[in-house]
């Protein structure tokens, strides 16, 4: 289903609360979501309402949900500008070139991923809103 863009500072602001296999249908409605928002290239369950550790990424065509995604490794920060459908405008924040993520897919397997450039960038991104950090 489709869902409004939670723009409230407050509600974002909270850290998430771990998923449950309860929460599987949650990646629809991410999935959904996202797709409606053609310069959306991530999207966090809080950013739709639901404060639950999960989130989308597109890589290319193909679009990714992570359960409970931890960071494990990171290496090479940089600078940079980003935008959020959450928020106005544009804001400075450090990235990582290069990063490792264990999470569990939508079969509740756990998984491990290395992503650099502008997937690791997107990945990061949702990731701070899981924490309540708004770039």
């Amino acid at each position: 289903m489709i869902k409004k863009i939670v723009r409230d500072q407050m509600f974002l602001s909270l850290k998430a609360t771990l998923a449950t296999k309860k929460d599987l249908d949650i990646a629809n409605d991410l999935s959904d979501t996202i797709n409606v928002h053609d310069n959306c290239i991530g999207m966090a369950a809080n950013m739709i309402g639901i404060n639950k550790r999960i989130i989308i990424i597109k890589l290319g065509m193909m679009k990714m949900i992570m359960f409970n995604p931890v960071l494990i490794n990171k290496a090479y920060p940089y600078e940079t500008y980003e935008g959020c459908l959450s928020l106005d405008g544009v804001r400075k924040t450090v990235r990582y070139k290069n990063i490792e993520v264990e999470y569990y897919d939508a079969k509740w397997h756990k998984q491990k991923i290395k992503l650099s450039g502008l997937s690791a960038q997107i990945c990061l991104h949702e990731m701070d809103h899981l924490e309540g950090i708004i770039i």
